[in-house]
């Protein structure tokens, strides 16, 4: 007997899916995933730099879908889904591949385990975010993004490789705890800001105009370490700005303290 179809009901709306997909986002979404592929292959074949940009490539395409799909109104649960899946790819298993490939295999079992602790946590974050899309907060995020993390490793793939370097590095220890670390920020309760409610039609301060200008020149002069510098900050203010508010509340406390017995 032929049990009868489930009817699927939106996250968003609440009524039925319409039959179908959006084909313009979900290509984009796939042009992500071929990029995380590709950047598989490429690591598997000692092309690390290739497989770097592969993984940027992807991240460009991740931050079009989903643009795409809003302002042609196309999004679908369908495609959050999706993307979910492509991001685990190019943002969690290429990268991992990549590290493990590059700077991990040195250490044998510690290595792959490593490697494969960054996936899984990039599996958790991305399980975390999905669960809380609906009320997701809009100016943070909760731990690092996993593409933040995997434009890091690309990135020290990058500038390793514009200071001369070739094929896989030396720097086995310092590379084995950056892989800990990020994947520890990302299943962390840090926040960081997700740029989401940046307005780029309104009016801003004429400095700021000349300090995107100046970015962008240092950007094209030296675009490795330029873009290493930049997902690093990124992945450091999350721990820096917990410090600060853990700091500035504990000066609160002690500050209450004081007034009490005085």
């Amino acid at each position: 007997m032929n049990d009868p179809q489930p009817v699927h009901l939106s996250a968003h709306a609440g009524i039925p899916l319409r039959k179908g997909v959006y084909l313009l986002p979900n290509l984009i979404t796939t042009a992500g995933l071929f990029s995380g592929f590709y950047s598989i292959i490429a690591s598997l074949r000692g092309d690390f730099p290739a497989a770097a940009i592969a993984i940027l490539a992807a991240n460009i395409f991740d931050i079009l879908d989903g643009r795409i799909a809003r302002l042609t109104k196309t999004t679908s649960r369908f495609g959050i889904e999706y993307d979910s899946m492509s991001d685990l790819i190019a943002f969690g298993v290429a990268p991992g591949i990549l590290m493990y490939v590059w700077a991990l295999e040195y250490w044998g079992t510690w290595g792959w385990l490593a490697a494969s602790l960054y996936v899984t946590c990039g599996a958790l974050r991305l399980a975390r975010f999905n669960m809380q899309y609906d009320n997701v907060e809009k100016r943070h995020f909760t731990g690092l993004p996993i593409p933040a993390a995997a434009e890091l490793i690309a990135a020290t793939v990058l500038v390793y490789h514009r200071f001369g370097g070739h094929g896989p590095t030396r720097e086995h220890v310092l590379l084995l705890l950056v892989t800990y670390s990020l994947a520890a920020l990302m299943v962390s309760g840090v926040k960081y800001f997700s740029f989401k409610e940046g307005d780029l039609h309104r009016r801003h301060p004429f400095w700021m105009l000349v300090a995107v200008i100046v970015v962008l020149k240092l950007v094209i002069a030296e675009p490795q370490v330029m873009l290493f510098a930049g997902f690093l900050v990124y992945a450091l203010s999350g721990p820096v700005r917990w410090l600060w508010i853990y700091g500035r509340r504990r000066r609160q406390r002690v500050r209450r303290r004081g007034a009490l017995v005085a």
